[in-house]
C-alpha cells in the first residue's frame, strides 16, 4: 500500500508518498497558500496512491484514534479549530483539497492528541469546578502524539527490547515542544494540556505561566483577550526572551556572552529539566530518554545541559556521540548508567502511514 502523508502547518504543506520502506517515493514542500492547486499540480508525478493520511493536531474528546474521513468527520474536525487556531484550519483546508483531488481513495485522519487518550485521570484532569469540566469538556489532551509514539517505538528497536517492557521519556523539541512519559507504549503523562500552550518554553510560545498573571494583565494592564493570545502564541518563548525564535542563534549568542541569549537558554533548559524530572516521577523507573524534533536532534548542548539538570537519572553521555554523531543513535554510555539517552529522527510520516495501513486494512 502506497500512502500519501499530508502534513499541513500554519505556513507550509508537506506531502510524502511512502511505500513499505522508510524512504519517501516522492515528496513536495509547498507554501500554505498553494493548497488549492498543490494536489492537482504535484500529484501527477507522485504515481499510484492507495490511501491518504492526514496529520490533525487536535481531536478533542471525540477522536481518540485514527478514523476514515467522510463529510461529517471533516465538519467535526473543523469545529475544533478554536482549540488549535494556528494549526487546525490549515489541516482542514488541506484535508478538503486532498479529498477533492483524490476522491477515489480512503482518507484517514491521524490525531496528535490520540496517543495521549490513555492518560490516567490523575494526569488528565484539571482541578477546576466540576460544572466547567463537564459543560466544556475540559481536560489535558496533550499533543505531538504522532512524534512521541514513533520515537518511543523506534527507541525500543534501537535498544533491541520490546516496547511493552520499557519506560521511556520522549522529548519532542522543535518550534513547539513537549514531553511524554511512555509506559509499555502508552502515554501516562505529558507536558502540553488543553491547548499546545501549556508546558515547556517554545520558540514563540510561552509554555506554562501563572493564570493569575493573565488575569492581572487583563484587569490591571487592560490587555484584551486577543492581545493576550497573540503575545502568548507569537511573541513569547525564545522570541520573548532573546528576540529570536531560533535556538541555533540563541546558542551562538549565548556562547558569545550575550545576556539575553544566556537567559533564554537557561530558562529553556530549567523548564526542560524540570519537565523530564516530572515525567520520571510519573514513570517511577526510566529506561530511556529520547530526544527528537529539530532542537532535540541537532542541539547537543541542550541535550547535555538538560540531562545534567536531572542527575538522579544517572545518564552518562558519550560526548562524541552526542556532539558529532548523526542519525538515530544511543548517546548514553553503555557503562553503569541504568538509563540510556537516545536521539531519534522525527518521522511523524512513518507513524501516520502505519496508522493508515492499520485502519484501511
Amino acid at each position: 500500500m502506497q500512502v500519501l502523508v499530508v502534513n499541513a502547518g500554519s505556513s507550509s504543506l508537506k506531502l510524502r508518498l511512502l511505500g513499505e520502506g522508510v524512504e519517501a517515493i516522492a515528496s513536495a514542500d509547498l507554501p500554505a497558500d498553494a493548497r488549492d492547486s498543490a494536489f492537482t499540480g504535484e500529484l501527477v508525478r507522485f504515481g499510484a496512491i492507495d490511501a491518504v493520511g492526514h496529520r490533525i493536531v487536535h481531536g478533542g474528546t471525540e477522536f481518540r484514534e485514527p478514523v476514515v474521513v467522510d463529510d461529517h468527520i471533516v465538519e467535526r474536525i473543523a469545529a475544533l479549530a478554536e482549540l488549535a487556531p494556528l494549526h487546525q484550519p490549515a489541516a482542514v483546508a488541506a484535508l478538503r483539497a486532498a479529498r477533492a483531488a483524490l476522491a477515489d481513495v480512503p482518507h484517514v485522519a491521524c490525531f496528535d492528541t490520540a496517543f495521549h487518550a490513555s492518560l490516567p485521570p490523575a494526569a488528565a484532569t484539571y482541578a477546576l469546578p466540576a460544572a466547567w469540566r463537564e459543560r466544556f469538556g475540559l481536560r489535558r489532551f496533550g499533543f505531538h502524539g504522532l512524534s512521541h509514539a514513533y520515537a518511543s517505538r523506534r527507541a525500543a528497536e534501537l535498544l533491541g527490547r520490546p516496547e511493552e517492557e520499557l519506560r521511556t521519556i520522549t522529548c519532542h523539541l522543535g518550534a513547539g515542544a513537549s514531553l511524554a512519559a511512555v509506559r509499555g507504549g502508552r502515554s501516562v503523562d505529558t507536558t502540553m494540556g488543553f491547548t499546545p500552550l501549556e508546558g515547556l518554553v517554545m520558540a514563540t510560545r510561552s509554555g506554562s505561566v501563572d493564570p493569575g498573571l493573565l488575569i492581572w494583565l487583563q484587569r490591571q494592564a487592560g490587555l484584551s483577550v486577543d492581545e493576550l493570545a497573540e503575545g502568548l502564541e507569537e511573541h513569547s518563548g525564545l522570541a520573548g526572551l532573546a528576540g529570536t525564535p531560533d535556538m541555533r542563534e540563541v546558542l551562538r549568542r549565548a556562547g558569545a556572552g550575550d545576556a539575553s541569549a544566556v537567559l533564554a537558554r537557561d530558562v529553556y533548559v530549567h523548564r526542560l529539566s524540570a519537565g523530564i524530572a516530572a515525567m520520571a516521577a510519573a514513570l517511577g523507573r526510566v529506561d530511556t530518554v529520547v530526544f527528537t524534533g529539530g532542537i532535540g536532534e541537532n542541539a547537543a548542548e541542550i541535550r547535555e545541559r538538560s540531562l545534567a539538570g536531572v542527575p538522579f537519572l544517572a545518564v552518562e553521555l558519550d560526548a562524541e556521540a552526542n556532539a558529532r554523531g548523526s542519525g538515530d543513535r544511543v548517546i548514553g554510555l553503555a557503562g553503569d548508567s541504568s538509563t540510556r539517552a537516545l536521539v531519534v529522527s522525527s518521522r511523524e510520516d512513518l507513524e501516520i502511514a502505519r496508522q493508515v495501513r492499520a485502519v484501511v486494512a
